[in-house]
């Protein structure tokens, strides 16, 4: 398969592991009721020049289009290749000079590994280590979702439900009320505050 007529074929053998780098991405046939192309966060769990897997909360199909912008490394557009439990595995179309650069970005971010874990645990706001977890809504349906990001008074997180402002849902074990749209997600705040060093676990894992 090719996209721009560059040849998409991918290397899985070359994939890299590379924790906690957040993103967006759109599936070209998944839109909104305008008509336009819902967007959802991402981590990105291995990547190399020519492919990346995706801990994603919307899967898609075995070659649908992926547009994703991930931190640092801009915009990366390819098709799905294999689908996991929670996330997929996407080629990358790439010139060679656009493969360079990409190779240049992964090797700086792979040498700046510890400096990130540092700068992470500084900060109020978290990125979870494993940003899986599972959001139970007010009907009771359960769904995936991505955990984006983490603090003890709320959490911000991708869906393929997104809940009205206002609404009452759990993210793992923490009950909280939607409070913000943004492009990829919803802002939700905690009815209680938790605990410092035990919100990751209520929220991510469920308690």
């Amino acid at each position: 398969m090719s996209l721009n007529g560059v040849s998409a074929e991918v290397p899985f053998t070359d994939l890299r592991v590379i924790t906690g780098i957040s993103g967006k991405y759109s599936l070209a046939d998944v839109r909104n009721a305008r008509g336009e192309r819902r967007v959802f966060g991402c981590r990105v769990v291995s990547l190399s020049c020519y492919a990346m897997t995706l801990a994603a909360p919307v899967k898609g199909k075995i070659g649908d289009r992926v547009i994703a912008e991930i931190d640092r490394l801009g915009k990366l557009e390819g098709a799905i290749r294999q689908l996991l439990t929670r996330g997929f595995v996407m080629s990358i179309v790439a010139n060679q000079h656009q493969r360079s650069s990409l190779a240049t970005k992964i090797a700086w971010m792979e040498s700046q590994k510890n400096h990130d874990a540092f700068d992470r645990r500084a900060n109020r706001r978290t990125i979870p280590a494993n940003p899986n977890s599972k959001i139970i809504l007010a009907d009771g349906r359960v769904e995936n979702c991505l955990v984006l990001d983490l603090s003890v008074s709320g959490a911000a997180v991708s869906a393929g439900t997104v809940p009205d402002i206002g609404a009452v849902l759990a993210v793992g074990s923490v009950v909280g009320r939607v409070v913000r749209h943004f492009a990829d997600g919803f802002a939700i705040e905690f009815v209680q505050r938790q605990h410092p060093t035990s919100v990751e676990t209520m929220v991510v894992l469920g308690g």
